[in-house]
């Protein structure tokens, strides 16, 4: 009964080990029609990857038949390309272990082509643009109704949509001295299409005037403080005497110091010596 017990406390235990889902993969992107990623850091075994796409104008994600429940860190998805009337469609892929699903992870795209847009950065004080054009195949095709989603963020936190847009932005809410990163995903009546680009990171650069102003500032100081340290080192070595006199409070002897005050009459009586009454030895005999 003892060693029932036991049992069926380990195996209580060890459920939820069991069914807890693995970490999502990370670092997942496309190139050239070859999707890679990378796998989280644990070190889990058994552990493999579905990869699924998704068209346009779709809620729907299907999985790629031969990315279904691999163990590698890549799959070939060219396959999906014709699944699209636009030849554009989403990808992702999440983790899997003992029938237990991670939470899936979209891709990005390093190149831009007719179904990633293609992103430039200019970074200045104050302001971050990103450089769109609105001469792209969607574009040609739907006209305004083809836009881009902007997603931007500090590096190292999650990246936000910010602006949906036919052409160049620009995002005035940033710091100087700090890195921002940016995403872009084109978007036909309001539904993502294609892969979005892999994020771009840039710093914002402080002004030219803030950075003259702190070198003058700063060369200033400097002339000021070897300007005191020379003399002071000269004296200090040569003329320690000079230092001595400087530092040395005034000696004055105040003007009354040799003046005695004046007695009254009454005080003016003169010294009295009094005579002691004493006598005069005049033979000592011894004993």
């Amino acid at each position: 009964m003892f060693f029932i017990a036991v049992c069926v406390i380990y195996v209580a235990a060890a459920v939820p080990v069991l069914s807890e889902a693995p970490p999502p993969p990370q670092n997942i992107h496309v190139d050239k029609w070859v999707m890679t990623w990378t796998p989280a850091a644990t070190e889990e075994r058994n552990v493999t990857y579905t990869v699924q796409y998704s068209s346009f104008d779709s809620n729907k994600w299907y999985n790629i038949p031969a990315c279904i429940r691999i163990s590698s860190n890549s799959c070939d998805v060219t396959s999906t390309k014709p699944k699209d009337e636009l030849g554009c469609v989403r990808l992702r892929v999440r983790a899997e272990r003992r029938g237990v699903k991670s939470n899936p992870v979209e891709a990005c795209s390093r190149h831009g082509d007719s179904c990633t847009p293609e992103v430039d950065l200019t970074a200045l004080p104050g302001s971050l643009t990103v450089h769109l054009s609105r001469n792209h195949n969607l574009a040609q095709e739907y006209a305004d109704h083809a836009k881009y989603i902007v997603y931007y963020g500090r590096e190292g936190e999650p990246l936000e949509e910010v602006y949906r847009d036919v052409s160049s932005v620009t995002i005035r809410e940033v710091e100087v001295g700090q890195r921002y990163c940016v995403k872009v995903q084109y978007t036909v009546y309001d539904d993502p299409v294609g892969l979005p680009s892999c994020p771009q990171c840039v710093l914002i650069p402080e002004s030219k005037n803030s950075t003259q102003t702190s070198l003058i500032v700063s060369m200033v100081v400097i002339f000021v403080v070897i300007c005191l340290i020379i003399p002071m080192a000269y004296f200090i070595i040569y003329r320690p005497g000079k230092i001595k006199q400087l530092i040395k409070p005034p000696c004055k002897i105040p003007e009354d110091f040799l003046h005695l005050p004046e007695l009254s009459p009454e005080h003016r009586h003169p010294m009295r010596v009094v005579e002691e009454p004493c006598e005069v030895i005049s033979l000592m005999q011894p004993k």
